[in-house]
Protein backbone atom coordinates (compact mmCIF):
# COMPACT_ATOMS: atom_id res chain seq x y z
CA UNK A 1 0.00 0.00 0.00
CA UNK A 2 1.42 3.38 -0.99
CA UNK A 3 1.82 5.89 1.81
CA UNK A 4 2.40 8.86 -0.48
CA UNK A 5 0.05 11.78 0.02
CA UNK A 6 -0.17 15.41 -1.04
CA UNK A 7 0.77 16.69 2.42
CA UNK A 8 2.98 19.73 1.92
CA UNK A 9 6.03 20.90 3.81
CA UNK A 10 4.26 24.21 4.41
CA UNK A 11 1.39 22.42 6.17
CA UNK A 12 3.81 20.53 8.39
CA UNK A 13 5.77 23.67 9.18
CA UNK A 14 2.55 25.42 10.20
CA UNK A 15 1.64 22.58 12.57
CA UNK A 16 5.08 22.65 14.15
CA UNK A 17 4.82 26.41 14.65
CA UNK A 18 1.37 25.96 16.23
CA UNK A 19 2.34 23.20 18.67
CA UNK A 20 6.03 23.83 19.41
CA UNK A 21 5.39 26.28 22.30
CA UNK A 22 3.16 23.76 24.09
CA UNK A 23 5.63 20.95 23.49
CA UNK A 24 8.62 22.97 24.68
CA UNK A 25 6.85 24.05 27.86
CA UNK A 26 5.71 20.50 28.70
CA UNK A 27 9.07 18.88 27.98
CA UNK A 28 10.92 21.61 29.93
CA UNK A 29 8.79 20.76 32.95
CA UNK A 30 9.39 17.03 32.57
CA UNK A 31 12.99 16.78 31.36
CA UNK A 32 14.75 20.12 31.92
CA UNK A 33 18.23 18.67 31.43
CA UNK A 34 17.44 17.28 27.98
CA UNK A 35 14.65 19.61 26.86
CA UNK A 36 16.06 20.80 23.50
CA UNK A 37 17.18 17.31 22.49
CA UNK A 38 13.85 15.67 23.32
CA UNK A 39 11.77 18.42 21.69
CA UNK A 40 13.69 18.19 18.42
CA UNK A 41 13.55 14.39 18.45
CA UNK A 42 9.79 14.40 19.02
CA UNK A 43 9.17 17.00 16.32
CA UNK A 44 11.24 15.09 13.77
CA UNK A 45 9.47 11.85 14.62
CA UNK A 46 6.09 13.60 14.37
CA UNK A 47 7.04 15.00 10.96
CA UNK A 48 8.02 11.54 9.75
CA UNK A 49 4.77 10.06 11.05
CA UNK A 50 2.77 12.76 9.27
CA UNK A 51 4.53 11.91 6.02
CA UNK A 52 3.58 8.24 6.46
CA UNK A 53 -0.14 8.98 6.66
CA UNK A 54 -2.35 7.72 3.88
CA UNK A 55 -4.07 10.26 1.67
CA UNK A 56 -7.46 9.53 3.25
CA UNK A 57 -6.06 10.43 6.67
CA UNK A 58 -4.35 13.57 5.38
CA UNK A 59 -7.69 14.63 3.94
CA UNK A 60 -9.34 13.92 7.29
CA UNK A 61 -6.64 15.96 9.07
CA UNK A 62 -7.53 18.97 6.93
CA UNK A 63 -11.24 18.55 7.63
CA UNK A 64 -10.68 18.32 11.36
CA UNK A 65 -8.48 21.40 11.36
CA UNK A 66 -11.31 23.42 9.84
CA UNK A 67 -13.84 22.01 12.37
CA UNK A 68 -11.75 21.41 15.51
CA UNK A 69 -14.85 21.06 17.71
CA UNK A 70 -16.23 18.14 15.68
CA UNK A 71 -16.35 15.90 18.77
CA UNK A 72 -18.48 18.43 20.72
CA UNK A 73 -21.44 18.44 18.34
CA UNK A 74 -24.64 17.61 20.27
CA UNK A 75 -25.78 14.99 17.77
CA UNK A 76 -22.77 12.77 18.52
CA UNK A 77 -23.68 9.31 19.81
CA UNK A 78 -21.04 7.05 21.35
CA UNK A 79 -21.06 3.27 21.70
CA UNK A 80 -18.69 1.06 23.74
CA UNK A 81 -18.35 -2.68 23.21
CA UNK A 82 -15.96 -5.56 23.70
CA UNK A 83 -15.03 -6.86 20.26
CA UNK A 84 -15.49 -10.53 21.11
CA UNK A 85 -18.86 -10.00 22.77
CA UNK A 86 -20.26 -7.58 20.21
CA UNK A 87 -19.15 -9.14 16.96
CA UNK A 88 -16.98 -12.11 17.81
CA UNK A 89 -14.12 -10.67 15.79
CA UNK A 90 -13.31 -7.71 13.54
CA UNK A 91 -15.30 -9.15 10.65
CA UNK A 92 -18.27 -9.56 12.95
CA UNK A 93 -17.98 -5.92 14.01
CA UNK A 94 -17.88 -4.88 10.35
CA UNK A 95 -21.06 -6.87 9.70
CA UNK A 96 -22.77 -4.98 12.53
CA UNK A 97 -21.94 -1.49 11.28
CA UNK A 98 -25.43 -1.14 9.70
CA UNK A 99 -26.91 -1.75 13.16
CA UNK A 100 -24.74 1.01 14.64
CA UNK A 101 -25.67 3.36 11.81
CA UNK A 102 -29.35 2.66 12.47
CA UNK A 103 -28.81 3.68 16.10
CA UNK A 104 -27.18 6.92 14.96
CA UNK A 105 -23.80 5.96 16.43
CA UNK A 106 -20.82 7.87 15.10
CA UNK A 107 -18.19 7.31 17.82
CA UNK A 108 -17.23 3.71 18.68
CA UNK A 109 -14.90 2.54 21.45
CA UNK A 110 -13.84 -1.09 20.98
CA UNK A 111 -12.37 -2.69 24.09
CA UNK A 112 -9.85 -5.53 24.36
CA UNK A 113 -8.89 -4.79 20.79
CA UNK A 114 -5.08 -4.76 20.92
CA UNK A 115 -2.82 -7.70 21.74
CA UNK A 116 -2.77 -8.42 25.47
CA UNK A 117 -0.79 -11.04 27.36
CA UNK A 118 -1.95 -14.65 27.37
CA UNK A 119 -3.99 -15.73 30.37
CA UNK A 120 -4.84 -13.03 32.88
CA UNK A 121 -4.65 -9.61 31.23
CA UNK A 122 -6.69 -7.22 33.40
CA UNK A 123 -9.48 -7.27 30.86
CA UNK A 124 -7.10 -6.59 27.99
CA UNK A 125 -5.25 -3.70 29.66
CA UNK A 126 -1.97 -5.62 30.08
CA UNK A 127 -0.74 -5.02 26.55
CA UNK A 128 1.90 -7.13 24.90
CA UNK A 129 1.67 -5.26 21.59
CA UNK A 130 0.24 -1.75 21.22
CA UNK A 131 0.36 -1.73 17.44
CA UNK A 132 -1.63 -4.80 16.39
CA UNK A 133 -5.04 -6.26 17.15
CA UNK A 134 -5.40 -9.45 19.13
CA UNK A 135 -4.77 -12.10 16.43
CA UNK A 136 -7.83 -14.00 17.64
CA UNK A 137 -9.92 -11.03 16.52
CA UNK A 138 -8.34 -10.49 13.12
CA UNK A 139 -5.35 -9.11 11.28
CA UNK A 140 -3.93 -5.60 11.07
CA UNK A 141 -5.20 -5.45 7.49
CA UNK A 142 -8.73 -6.29 8.66
CA UNK A 143 -8.50 -3.61 11.33
CA UNK A 144 -7.47 -0.95 8.81
CA UNK A 145 -10.25 -2.07 6.46
CA UNK A 146 -12.79 -1.79 9.30
CA UNK A 147 -11.55 1.68 10.25
CA UNK A 148 -11.68 2.82 6.62
CA UNK A 149 -15.25 1.58 6.26
CA UNK A 150 -16.25 3.31 9.48
CA UNK A 151 -14.66 6.57 8.38
CA UNK A 152 -16.56 6.38 5.08
CA UNK A 153 -19.73 6.28 7.21
CA UNK A 154 -18.57 9.23 9.35
CA UNK A 155 -17.79 6.95 12.30
CA UNK A 156 -14.76 7.59 14.52
CA UNK A 157 -13.00 4.76 16.34
CA UNK A 158 -11.50 5.03 19.84
CA UNK A 159 -8.70 2.77 21.12
CA UNK A 160 -7.18 2.22 24.57
CA UNK A 161 -3.66 3.68 24.80
CA UNK A 162 -2.34 2.31 28.11
CA UNK A 163 0.18 4.82 29.46
CA UNK A 164 1.06 3.65 32.96
CA UNK A 165 2.29 0.14 32.24
CA UNK A 166 2.91 -2.68 29.79
CA UNK A 167 2.43 -6.39 30.32
CA UNK A 168 5.31 -8.44 31.66
CA UNK A 169 5.61 -10.18 28.28
CA UNK A 170 5.85 -6.98 26.24
CA UNK A 171 9.07 -6.90 24.22
CA UNK A 172 10.46 -4.12 26.42
CA UNK A 173 9.85 -6.17 29.57
CA UNK A 174 11.35 -9.32 28.06
CA UNK A 175 14.46 -7.43 27.00
CA UNK A 176 14.69 -5.79 30.42
CA UNK A 177 14.54 -9.20 32.09
CA UNK A 178 17.20 -10.46 29.66
CA UNK A 179 19.62 -7.76 30.82
CA UNK A 180 19.15 -4.83 28.41
CA UNK A 181 19.90 -1.69 30.43
CA UNK A 182 18.06 0.55 27.94
CA UNK A 183 14.87 -1.48 28.37
CA UNK A 184 15.30 -1.87 32.12
CA UNK A 185 15.43 1.91 32.38
CA UNK A 186 12.03 2.12 30.69
CA UNK A 187 10.52 0.59 33.83
CA UNK A 188 10.63 1.37 37.55
CA UNK A 189 12.77 -1.35 39.12
CA UNK A 190 14.72 -1.60 42.38
CA UNK A 191 17.46 -3.95 43.56
CA UNK A 192 16.07 -4.16 47.09
CA UNK A 193 13.06 -3.05 49.14
CA UNK A 194 14.60 0.12 50.58
CA UNK A 195 12.96 2.60 48.19
CA UNK A 196 9.70 0.66 47.71
CA UNK A 197 9.15 0.65 51.48
CA UNK A 198 9.46 4.44 51.56
CA UNK A 199 6.99 4.84 48.69
CA UNK A 200 4.52 2.43 50.26
CA UNK A 201 4.16 4.65 53.32
CA UNK A 202 1.78 6.84 51.28
CA UNK A 203 0.80 4.57 48.37
CA UNK A 204 -2.76 3.22 48.33
CA UNK A 205 -3.46 -0.22 46.90
CA UNK A 206 -5.62 -0.36 43.78
CA UNK A 207 -6.61 -4.01 44.29
CA UNK A 208 -5.80 -4.71 47.97
CA UNK A 209 -7.49 -8.13 48.00
CA UNK A 210 -6.65 -9.41 44.54
CA UNK A 211 -3.19 -7.81 44.16
CA UNK A 212 -1.92 -6.43 47.48
CA UNK A 213 1.10 -4.16 47.44
CA UNK A 214 2.59 -2.06 44.66
CA UNK A 215 5.84 -3.92 43.97
CA UNK A 216 6.58 -7.41 42.64
CA UNK A 217 9.79 -9.42 42.88
CA UNK A 218 10.87 -10.62 39.41
CA UNK A 219 13.12 -13.63 39.76
CA UNK A 220 14.54 -13.48 36.21
CA UNK A 221 15.72 -9.92 36.77
CA UNK A 222 16.49 -10.21 40.49
CA UNK A 223 14.77 -6.88 41.05
CA UNK A 224 11.58 -5.41 42.45
CA UNK A 225 9.28 -3.98 39.76
CA UNK A 226 6.66 -1.30 40.39
CA UNK A 227 3.29 -2.92 39.66
CA UNK A 228 0.48 -0.52 40.59
CA UNK A 229 -2.35 -2.68 39.25
CA UNK A 230 -1.40 -6.36 38.88
CA UNK A 231 1.85 -8.26 39.22
CA UNK A 232 2.00 -8.76 35.45
CA UNK A 233 1.62 -5.04 34.65
CA UNK A 234 4.99 -3.28 34.88
CA UNK A 235 4.86 0.47 35.50
CA UNK A 236 6.74 2.61 33.00
CA UNK A 237 9.34 5.12 34.16
CA UNK A 238 8.00 8.37 32.71
CA UNK A 239 10.85 10.27 34.39
CA UNK A 240 13.00 8.70 31.65
CA UNK A 241 12.53 10.77 28.44
CA UNK A 242 13.05 7.63 26.36
CA UNK A 243 9.63 6.49 27.58
CA UNK A 244 8.08 9.68 26.21
CA UNK A 245 9.76 9.16 22.84
CA UNK A 246 8.80 5.47 22.62
CA UNK A 247 5.19 6.10 23.63
CA UNK A 248 4.87 9.04 21.24
CA UNK A 249 5.91 6.71 18.42
CA UNK A 250 3.16 4.30 19.46
CA UNK A 251 0.64 7.16 19.46
CA UNK A 252 1.70 8.07 15.92
CA UNK A 253 1.32 4.48 14.72
CA UNK A 254 -2.15 4.15 16.27
CA UNK A 255 -3.21 7.41 14.65
CA UNK A 256 -1.83 6.21 11.32
CA UNK A 257 -3.94 3.07 11.54
CA UNK A 258 -6.87 5.50 11.51
CA UNK A 259 -7.88 5.75 15.17
CA UNK A 260 -9.36 9.18 15.81
CA UNK A 261 -9.53 8.99 19.62
CA UNK A 262 -6.74 7.76 21.88
CA UNK A 263 -8.05 6.92 25.35
CA UNK A 264 -5.19 7.68 27.73
CA UNK A 265 -5.63 4.81 30.14
CA UNK A 266 -4.41 5.34 33.73
CA UNK A 267 -2.96 8.78 32.89
CA UNK A 268 -3.33 9.86 36.54
CA UNK A 269 -0.88 7.15 37.70
CA UNK A 270 1.99 7.95 35.33
CA UNK A 271 4.21 10.13 37.53
CA UNK A 272 5.66 8.94 40.82
CA UNK A 273 6.64 11.21 43.72
CA UNK A 274 7.70 9.98 47.13
CA UNK A 275 5.49 11.14 49.97
CA UNK A 276 2.36 11.27 47.79
CA UNK A 277 -0.23 8.82 46.50
CA UNK A 278 1.59 8.94 43.14
CA UNK A 279 -1.70 9.83 41.51
CA UNK A 280 -2.74 12.99 39.73
CA UNK A 281 0.70 14.61 39.99
CA UNK A 282 1.34 17.86 38.03
CA UNK A 283 3.67 15.99 35.67
CA UNK A 284 0.80 13.76 34.55
CA UNK A 285 -0.67 16.87 32.96
CA UNK A 286 2.65 17.69 31.30
CA UNK A 287 2.74 14.18 29.82
CA UNK A 288 -0.74 14.68 28.36
CA UNK A 289 0.22 18.12 27.05
CA UNK A 290 3.33 16.76 25.34
CA UNK A 291 1.36 13.93 23.74
CA UNK A 292 -1.33 16.39 22.65
CA UNK A 293 1.29 18.62 21.00
CA UNK A 294 3.15 15.90 19.09
CA UNK A 295 -0.09 14.25 18.00
CA UNK A 296 -1.29 17.64 16.78
CA UNK A 297 1.76 17.77 14.53
CA UNK A 298 1.61 14.17 13.32
CA UNK A 299 -2.14 13.58 13.11
CA UNK A 300 -4.46 16.56 13.68
CA UNK A 301 -7.53 14.37 13.20
CA UNK A 302 -6.73 12.39 16.35
CA UNK A 303 -7.86 13.66 19.75
CA UNK A 304 -7.12 12.52 23.32
CA UNK A 305 -9.55 11.19 25.93
CA UNK A 306 -8.37 11.24 29.55
CA UNK A 307 -9.21 8.12 31.54
CA UNK A 308 -8.52 9.84 34.83
CA UNK A 309 -10.81 8.36 37.45
CA UNK A 310 -10.71 11.41 39.68
CA UNK A 311 -13.23 13.84 41.13
CA UNK A 312 -14.76 16.56 38.93
CA UNK A 313 -12.50 19.30 40.30
CA UNK A 314 -9.37 17.31 39.46
CA UNK A 315 -10.75 16.17 36.11
CA UNK A 316 -10.95 19.73 34.79
CA UNK A 317 -7.16 19.94 34.77
CA UNK A 318 -6.90 17.14 32.20
CA UNK A 319 -8.91 19.28 29.81
CA UNK A 320 -6.27 22.01 30.06
CA UNK A 321 -8.02 24.47 32.37
CA UNK A 322 -5.38 25.01 35.02
CA UNK A 323 -2.69 27.58 35.79
CA UNK A 324 -0.57 26.52 32.82
CA UNK A 325 -3.48 27.10 30.41
CA UNK A 326 -2.02 24.81 27.76
CA UNK A 327 -3.92 22.42 25.56
CA UNK A 328 -4.28 18.95 26.98
CA UNK A 329 -6.97 16.30 26.41
CA UNK A 330 -10.05 17.19 24.39
CA UNK A 331 -12.25 14.81 26.37
CA UNK A 332 -12.29 13.23 29.83
CA UNK A 333 -14.37 10.70 31.70
CA UNK A 334 -16.68 12.20 34.34
CA UNK A 335 -16.63 9.09 36.50
CA UNK A 336 -19.20 10.22 39.06
CA UNK A 337 -21.68 11.24 36.39
CA UNK A 338 -21.31 7.90 34.60
CA UNK A 339 -21.92 5.94 37.79
CA UNK A 340 -24.85 8.14 38.79
CA UNK A 341 -26.40 7.76 35.35
CA UNK A 342 -26.58 3.99 35.72
CA UNK A 343 -27.73 4.31 39.33
CA UNK A 344 -30.56 6.65 38.34
CA UNK A 345 -31.76 4.22 35.68
CA UNK A 346 -31.58 1.29 38.10
CA UNK A 347 -33.41 3.18 40.85
CA UNK A 348 -35.79 4.94 38.46
CA UNK A 349 -35.06 8.18 40.28
CA UNK A 350 -33.33 11.36 39.11
CA UNK A 351 -32.45 12.39 42.65
CA UNK A 352 -28.72 11.82 42.17
CA UNK A 353 -28.64 14.44 39.41
CA UNK A 354 -30.08 17.20 41.58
Amino acid sequence: MSTRSNLTTAELDARVAQWRPDLEAAVAGLYPDRCDEIVESLIERARNAARRRRQALVTLDRRRQTTPDWYLQPQRVGYMAYVDRFGGDLEGVRNRLPYLRELGVDVVHLLSLLTAREGESDGGFALRDYRNPDPRLGSAEQLVSLIDEMRASEMSLCVDFVLNHTSDDHDWARQAAAGSQYHRDLFLTFEDRTIPVLFEQTLPEVFPTMAPGNFTWVEDMQRWVWTTFREFQWDLNWANPDVMVEMAEIAFDLANLGFEILRLDAIAFTWKRMGTTCQNQPEAHLIAQALRAVTGIAAPATILLAEAIVGPDDLVGYLGRHHLERRECELGYHNQLMVQGWSMMASRSSGLAR
